[in-house]
């Protein structure tokens, strides 16, 4: 068991991985891939930052904070965690102002802020002149990652749907199998490679929960329900076009113009199976009646006993009628004989 030091000197246990499923967050003692590298102490008098929030940032762009005499970036991977609580700011700013600023902000070799940026707005509002220090390792991913996994106080999706989205793109991520970069990643931060599944999950078949997971408005477990069915549907969807393709094609090339979206094409589809249902269902009835019944009076003599004062109204039987019966026979015989029907 090791003890890291957070925001505001409050300390954040780092669980080992035997008992990473015993707290909110799984973090591991030693990260493989996020080595600490050094850290320099580096005093600037005078200093004083402005905190500036950023305006529609999108994913992956970096944020700034704005000083007198620097504009210090903020790394993306930090930008991914939500913002601290009005209870966790209030504990930071109390105990800076009690003690002053016990630990300094981490800064990359290139200035780009890696941790405490929450700790440096703090110090703006109290004037504290803000210590820095620059790290030396070789992975800032890794080390911005792994080092506010330990210090916030995440519920294990958000934990997991973090790292997800901190390593997509990354080299592990483009060169290892999916699984492969999974475990990778659940022996860099501790996270049970369960978690890391689900995570992934919905960053690969719903991402627009991503950041609802992230911020705690949807559940991990309530966002991979939702991926699954998202997942179903695409895959039905992907069959309903290979079908339309084989038996409606006409409807798959509305599809692909952009003229109909598949489920509209499906739906027309069914319309055309079920009215030639329909259309089959009457055919066989009428002919039923029609057909057996007139194969009743063969040597009978009815044809004899026809008397054109009772026929139906508007259903005389001439001799036009007569033979374009015998011609629908014909042609009713053929198609028995092509479909090999008794």
């Amino acid at each position: 068991m090791c003890t890291y030091l957070g925001e505001g000197g409050k300390d954040v246990l780092a669980r080992t991985r035997s008992c990473s499923q015993t707290g909110p967050t799984y973090i591991a003692d030693e990260p493989r891939s996020a080595k600490p590298g050094i850290l320099q102490i580096i005093e600037i008098p005078g200093l004083h930052t402005r905190p500036v929030k950023p305006h529609g940032t999108p994913h992956g762009a970096v944020s700034t904070h704005t000083t007198r005499s620097t504009t210090l970036k903020i790394h993306p991977i930090a930008t991914m965690f939500p913002p601290l609580t009005n209870e966790e700011l209030h504990e930071i700013t109390s105990s800076v102002r009690a003690h002053g600023l016990r630990h300094p902000i981490v800064l990359g070799p290139d200035g780009v802020l890696l941790d405490g940026r929450h700790r440096l707005a703090v110090c703006e509002v109290l004037g504290i002149e803000p210590r820095f220090t620059t790290y030396e390792g070789d992975d800032p991913d890794g080390y911005v990652l792994i080092v506010n996994l330990r210090q916030r106080d995440l519920t294990t999706g958000q934990a997991a749907m973090i790292a997800t989205k901190a390593q997509v793109g990354t080299e592990t991520n483009e060169h290892l199998a999916p699984a492969a970069a999974i475990r990778s990643l659940s022996e860099m931060t501790g996270i049970s490679m369960g978690r890391l599944e689900l995570a992934d999950f919905v960053m690969r078949h719903e991402p627009n929960l991503v950041d609802l997971v992230i911020t705690r408005a949807v559940s991990l477990d309530k966002a991979h329900g939702i991926a699954l069915a998202s997942k179903a549907r695409a895959q039905a969807s992907r069959e309903h076009l290979a079908r339309l393709r084989t038996e409606a094609p006409d409807l798959a090339d509305r599809v692909i113009t952009g003229e109909f979206t598949e489920i509209q094409a499906w739906n027309k589809y069914t319309e055309r199976v079920q009215e030639d249902i329909r259309q089959r269902r009457v055919a066989t009835y009428l002919l039923c009646d029609v057909v057996t019944a007139l194969a009743q009076t063969r040597g009978s003599r009815t044809f004899a006993k026809y008397d054109p004062q009772y026929q139906a109204p508007g259903r005389p039987v001439t001799r036009e009628t007569i033979t374009h019966a015998m011609t629908a026979l014909t042609e009713m015989d053929a198609v028995w004989r092509e479909r090999d029907l008794p």
